[in-house]
């Protein structure tokens, strides 16, 4: 996004001396990191209320970064308009749709149409550069500052835990340690079959490993399979498991776990081994 962007508040977070570079779509800031314009890339994978980012979870696969690291940031959108325009002025509102649909109760109760944007903080930029007056932006206060926007209403999203999880990407992976909580993302395809599902997550309770996150997405390549049984000629989707555990690499039974798995996935990576984020901003 572009500056006042969340993810820009993510970056200063996660590396409080950094040069943030804006980039317009995710995929611009993979290839950023993989062809050596910027040294991370730091990008939005979930969110509270608005769930997961899907996009990201397919350019996990498809580049080849690891993470390195994840931030947890508390968001709190703003109603943002130009100055001398009030609420009952505004027939529309422009914001990301993560955003606008963190905030869907409240836009429908002041009954205002929905755009959407690339990002929460162009929206704002947009409504600033072309002085609209019928139209707002859900953004972040320091995008109100930047583009000299008026606040007209301050957290108006639907929740007040409204909290977004960044990761860290970069080109090598870090020394996984055990001397503080560490996570592991994962992703890996199955075989069709009755159970084959538990039999893949009983891997990590048998060793007592907590699971934070499962994420399926369709395999792209490969996303329909006919089915063994000829007679009815169906077919199902093939899928691919995001997996969060609270452990690291570093440890044996994580280690153990992921060889416990080898054993019948049809595909395994791991995407990242990094510490756990703690704080709350």
């Amino acid at each position: 996004g572009v500056r006042g962007a969340y993810s820009e508040a993510a970056a200063e977070k996660a590396y409080p001396n950094c040069e943030a570079v804006p980039c317009d779509q995710f995929d611009a800031a993979f290839e950023a990191v993989e062809k050596w314009i910027v040294d991370r890339a730091v990008l939005p994978i979930e969110n509270s209320l608005g769930g997961s980012i899907h996009r990201n979870y397919d350019l996990l696969l498809r580049h080849s970064l690891h993470i390195v690291g994840e931030v947890k940031l508390a968001v709190r959108h703003c109603l943002l308009a130009n100055h001398g325009v009030r609420v009952e002025d505004l027939q529309r509102v422009l914001s990301h749709p993560q955003a606008l649909a963190q905030c869907e109760n409240t836009l429908t109760k002041l009954g205002l149409s929905r755009e959407a944007t690339d990002d929460t903080a162009l929206a704002a930029k947009y409504v600033a550069f072309n002085k609209l007056k019928d139209t707002g932006a859900v953004a972040s206060s320091s995008a109100a500052k930047i583009y000299r926007l008026n606040i007209l209403a301050e957290d108006v999203q639907d929740d007040c835990d409204n909290v977004t999880r960044f990761l860290m990407l970069a080109r090598e992976p870090i020394i996984p340690g055990v001397e503080k909580p560490f996570k592991t993302s994962i992703v890996f395809s199955l075989e069709e079959g009755p159970g084959v599902l538990f039999k893949a997550l009983a891997v990590f309770a048998l060793r007592q490993i907590n699971l934070t996150k499962i994420e399926s997405r369709p395999l792209r390549n490969q996303p329909l399979r006919a089915s063994d049984d000829s007679n009815n000629g169906s077919k199902y989707f093939d899928y691919l498991f995001y997996v969060d555990f609270e452990a690291s690499m570093a440890e044996e039974r994580a280690q153990n776990a992921l060889r416990h798995l080898k054993e019948f996935a049809t595909f395994l990576r791991v995407l990242g081994s990094y510490p756990v984020d703690t704080t709350m901003l």
